[in-house]
C-alpha cells in the first residue's frame, strides 16, 4: 500500500473519494454504520454522530452507502469543508491543527489499516509535510485522500 503513485495506490481524482470511506467503513461492509463512527470518533457522543448519519444518508435507511458519502464530500471539497474538517480533527489526535505521523498511525491502526512507517511519512509527503513528525494541514489532508 503505497501513495506515491505505484500501481497498488494510483493517483484518483478527488470526487474518488473511496479510500476515505474505506477508512470510515470499520468493518468492510460496504456502509458506514453509527457503530463504524463510533469506532473511528471515539470522543463523540451517540447524538453527535446521529447527527453526522443523518447529514449523509440520504435514503433514510440509517446507513452512509459511498454514493451517499461522495456526494456529501463532493459538495464540501468544492464549496464549503464541514465534513472533511471533522474527520481531520478527529484524526488530529493531539488538537495542534495539524495530521502528523502519531496522528495517522494511530487513526489508521484503529481502522483496521496495516501501514508502515515509510507509507505513512509518504502520506505526509504528499500533503505537504516533510514527513519526519511535521504533520499536516487541513489543505495537505485534502490532497492526502484524493490519491
Amino acid at each position: 500500500m503505497c501513495p506515491t503513485g505505484s500501481s497498488v495506490w494510483p493517483a484518483r481524482p478527488i470526487s474518488d473519494l473511496r479510500s476515505a470511506f474505506e477508512i470510515l467503513d470499520v468493518d468492510h461492509d460496504g456502509k458506514i454504520s453509527h457503530q463504524d463512527l463510533k469506532t473511528s470518533y471515539t470522543d463523540a457522543d451517540d447524538e453527535v454522530i446521529g447527527s453526522m448519519i443523518t447529514v449523509a444518508d440520504s435514503n433514510n435507511d440509517g446507513y452512509v452507502e459511498y454514493e451517499e458519502f461522495e456526494s456529501v464530500l463532493k459538495s464540501d471539497v468544492v464549496g464549503n469543508s464541514g465534513v472533511l474538517e471533522e474527520v481531520f480533527k478527529a484524526m488530529d489526535g493531539d488538537g495542534d491543527g495539524k495530521v502528523g505521523f502519531g496522528d495517522l498511525r494511530r487513526y489508521l491502526g484503529s481502522a483496521g489499516f496495516e501501514v508502515d512507517d515509510d507509507e505513512i511519512k509518504a502520506m505526509i509527503k504528499l500533503g505537504g509535510g516533510d514527513g519526519d513528525g511535521d504533520g499536516v494541514t487541513f489543505d495537505g489532508f485534502v490532497k492526502i485522500l484524493a490519491v
